[in-house]
């Protein structure tokens, strides 16, 4: 049959119909390149194995990142993952009971650096002294549990205010300066800030305690209830934990094949995140007394926003292993 001039037209090359075809034709064989965003604290030494899972063993899409926390993605809903301490994820789940913990991409052992020259050789020694810390965050709540381990309660010692430290040398103001110039007695908080403490003053001058049983961060990764019931979302991040898990095998087994990256992803010396590597665990899951640090935690963290603490019922709503067990299977 000889096509009429109207049906040759409609299937020009520059019809739309013949574009639409084409394009109808081509959608089933074209690749759909998905994106997750993820909020973060991108001068933390934790964050960065999300950093390498991203570039290095995500491969179901793309992974972005901004400067935030679990405080983001219960504000932006663009958010799809989040990472931080726990103690910013019970303060958040008091007002935002869609949060969810999914996996847990590091525990951390804090460590408390006190000066010998306070007379400091026990850990019991440090009633009556000044401690710096950063009120509000998971350090500060090492300070008291660790010194409440040891017989101390809030009242036999001062906590006072001192911000982080990246580099040196560290500013005024910084609990590394701050120790060193004996401003106060002794610190604790997050690495790399303990470790450049240490170094301001001189190894053979501090008195260092630590004892990851009492505690240590857990260092987690959030989403919400809604991106996790989100079929085409859910299945990318279960693809990211999947990737993050590989990741973590080389910051365990490999790390000197990642410490420069590490140390150039958050401005620190290449030296000193080698030197704090010990303390930083890289074994990912959720750890099996999750819900029981959460619960002993919350007691701590009502106290310091001024609201009833949660029951482990409801804590037991902010972990959801079900992701971390689809990447598993996977």
């Amino acid at each position: 049959m000889t096509p009429s001039p109207t049906t040759h037209k409609m299937l020009s090359p520059k019809s739309p119909l013949f574009l639409s075809l084409f394009l109808a034709l081509l959608l089933p064989f074209s690749t759909v390149v998905t994106a997750l965003k993820l909020a973060a604290e991108l001068t933390t030494i934790e964050y960065t194995a999300e950093l390498i899972a991203a570039k290095d063993y995500f491969h179901n899409g793309t992974a972005t990142f901004t400067t935030g926390g679990v405080a983001t993605i219960v504000q932006d809903k663009s958010i799809d993952l989040a990472s931080n301490a726990e103690t910013q994820a019970l303060r958040q789940f008091a007002t935002h009971k869609n949060l969810r913990i999914i996996y847990t991409v590091s525990e951390v052992a804090y460590r408390l650096v006190a000066r010998k020259k306070s007379a400091v050789t026990t850990a019991q020694d440090l009633k009556g002294k000044k401690i710096g810390t950063f009120p509000g965050t998971s350090g500060a709540y090492f300070v008291q549990k660790y010194l409440a381990s040891v017989g101390l309660k809030p009242a036999d010692y001062t906590v006072v205010s001192g911000s982080v430290c990246r580099a040196a040398p560290c500013g005024s103001g910084t609990l590394p300066a701050m120790l060193a110039s004996g401003a106060v007695d002794a610190v604790g908080l997050w690495e790399p800030t303990m470790q450049l403490a240490i170094d301001a003053v001189g190894a053979g001058n501090v008195v260092v305690f630590q004892d990851k049983s009492v505690y240590r961060e857990l260092f987690n990764l959030h989403s919400t209830t809604e991106k996790l019931q989100d079929a085409k979302t859910r299945a990318q991040i279960v693809a990211f934990v999947r990737a993050l898990a590989q990741a973590q095998k080389v910051f365990a087994a490999q790390p000197e094949t990642i410490w420069s990256r590490v140390a150039a992803a958050v401005n620190v010396s290449a030296d000193v995140v080698k030197a704090v590597w010990p303390v930083h665990g890289w074994t990912g899951g959720l750890p099996a007394d999750l819900l029981d640090v959460l619960v002993a935690e919350d007691q701590w963290v009502a106290a310091v926003d001024r609201r009833a603490a949660m029951s482990r019922a409801v804590l037991a709503d902010l972990v959801d292993g079900s992701v971390l067990k689809e990447a598993l299977q996977g």
